[in-house]
């Protein structure tokens, strides 16, 4: 028997999960995951493999729960990539936001900035990999 691939999202105020393998999946497989999602009040769709519930959980408490409900499957956590909107208050692009500025600016304030919007910097530098 095949185990049941998952891929985890969490959204702000939901979470949402990929069954990339449905098809190969058991009835008995699949009625299990159909019976997880309705006693959460979710919904499953079939033609996209995927099943979204509101409830807030981080993807170390899915892995868990689905241990205890002895659902077996292998699952990934896909984090989404969000654009920073915060605009810069200092400096040369004072008032644009992070995602405008040159990768070159990006790349000289991680050398040489350690004000209150580090955190901010680091974010944008991670998202354009840099």
């Amino acid at each position: 028997m095949n185990k049941a691939h998952l891929i985890f999202t969490k959204h702000t105020n939901s979470f949402s999960v990929e069954i990339k393998n449905l098809e190969q999946l058991s009835v008995e497989q699949i009625q299990q995951l159909e019976h997880f999602v309705d006693s959460r009040n979710g919904l499953f769709d079939f033609n996209t493999y995927s099943f979204v519930i509101k409830k807030k959980i981080e993807f170390y408490e899915f892995v868990s729960l689905m241990k205890h409900l002895e659902i077996d499957n292998y699952c990934e956590e896909k984090i989404l990539i969000t654009q920073t909107k915060e605009r810069i208050d200092f400096g040369k692009y004072k008032g644009m936001q992070y995602k405008e500025v040159p990768d070159s600016y990006l790349i000289w304030l991680k050398s040489n900035y350690r004000g209150k919007d580090r955190s901010i910097i680091d974010k944008e530098l991670k998202n354009r990999s840099l």
